[in-house]
């Protein structure tokens, strides 16, 4: 199942100018910080832009990841708060690699991951996920197990979403489903809601990027796995 390209702008356009208007609201009316407000804007705007392959997704993607690192500290998800970090330089790795990290220096085309990358990658997750479990929990920190789940899985996708690799939206929904949860529990509703738009978007990019992946030839794997580009 597909999306025509007007109806699928026309639900990312509508969808974000919700989140905007409820994060207006939420600040105006004292439910939430302007941090937090900031946040949720500046996410929605990233994962929008990011359905749509748009290179300016990075940009605004590290002002978003600025204001979540601060939020979520004082919220004592140090997980999350630190996983921003990663992301900042992250995103400054994955806006070079989209721009020229493929062939002779090109922008980079969607791919699939193949089947030995994948592998790694979730084994890496599942080891990152036991380590940040029991450094949180000697930390103290709120929801630990469940916390670094999350952030594993977000710097799954992150990784393949570096690549332009459709797999990467399965780790972003995945990751979704627990944190919209994680942030009610947190009292951080706005964030909640949030993530539950950023589930939809997810769904959203999947589709976009199978079809693309498939218009394109259906060519797999490129970049290589960790490669960056000269």
């Amino acid at each position: 199942m597909t999306l025509s390209p007007k109806r699928e702008a026309t639900i990312l356009a509508t969808l974000t100018a919700i989140v905007a208007v409820l994060a207006l609201a939420g600040a105006l009316s004292g439910a939430s910080t302007w941090l937090e407000a900031a946040s949720v804007v500046t996410g929605a705007v990233c994962v929008w832009l990011t359905v749509r392959e748009n290179v300016w997704n990075f940009p605004i993607g590290l002002v978003n990841v600025a204001c979540f690192s601060v939020l979520f500290f004082g919220s004592r998800l140090y997980a999350d708060a630190g996983l921003q970090v990663v992301y900042f330089v992250l995103g400054v790795i994955g806006w070079r690699l989209w721009l020229r990290g493929g062939e002779r220096g090109t922008a980079l085309h969607v791919s699939r991951a193949g089947t030995a990358h994948l592998r790694i990658v979730a084994v890496g997750g599942a080891a990152m996920t036991l380590v940040l479990w029991g450094t949180l929990h000697h930390a103290g920190g709120s929801a630990s197990f469940f916390d670094a789940l999350t952030t594993s899985i977000s710097l799954c996708a992150q990784w393949l979403l570096n690549r332009k690799h459709v797999e990467s939206w399965y780790f972003w929904i995945a990751a979704d489903l627990i944190y919209v949860p994680l942030y009610l529990y947190k009292d951080l509703h706005l964030t909640a809601g949030l993530y539950a738009v950023f589930l939809v978007m997810a769904t959203m990019g999947l589709l976009r990027w199978t079809a693309t992946w498939r218009a394109e030839g259906g060519e797999t794997a490129r970049p290589a796995p960790g490669a960056m580009p000269a």
